[in-house]
C-alpha cells in the first residue's frame, strides 16, 4: 500500500491526476462519470486537468461513485484505488520531472488568473 500512497500521493499527484486513475480504476470514461453526477464531460476535463476544482457536494459523489474517501481525492492520503501495475519503481528524475511539471503547471493556472484580474482592470478603466 506505500507504493500506492507514493504513485499517487502529493509529491507525485495532482488532484486531477488521482480523479482521472480513480475514474479508470472504476472503468469508467469522462462521459460516463459526467452522466453518474450530473456535470458535462468537459467538466470533468477541466477538473482533470486541474484547471477547475469541484464543489464539496461534487467532491462527494465523486467519491462515492469512484470508491475512494474526498481526502485521498484532495490529498492522497487515504483509501484509493492500487497503482498501475508496473514492476519499475519511478526513479528520481520521474519524481523531480513530475514537480517540476507540477510546479510549472501551477505557475500557469497562477498566471492565468493575474491576466483574467488585469483584463477585469482594463475593462474597467475603459469604463471610465
Amino acid at each position: 500500500m506505500a507504493d500506492d500512497q507514493d504513485w499517487f500521493g502529493a509529491d507525485t499527484a495532482t488532484f486531477g491526476d488521482r480523479l482521472a486513475g480513480a475514474r479508470e480504476a472504476a472503468g469508467l470514461d469522462q462521459k460516463g462519470l459526467a452522466g453518474k453526477i450530473g456535470v458535462k464531460q468537459s467538466v470533468i476535463a477541466g477538473w482533470e486537468n486541474d484547471l477547475k476544482e469541484p464543489r464539496a457536494n461534487r467532491l462527494q459523489m465523486l467519491s462515492g461513485i469512484l470508491g475512494v474517501s474526498m481526502t485521498w481525492l484532495l490529498t492522497g492520503a487515504g483509501e484509493g484505488p492500487d497503482a498501475p501495475d508496473d514492476d519499475s519503481p519511478m526513479t528520481s528524475d520521474i519524481v523531480d520531472l513530475l514537480a517540476e511539471m507540477r510546479a510549472l503547471r501551477a505557475q500557469i493556472v497562477q498566471s492565468g488568473e493575474k491576466l483574467g484580474r488585469l483584463e477585469k482592470r482594463l475593462r474597467t478603466a475603459l469604463k471610465d
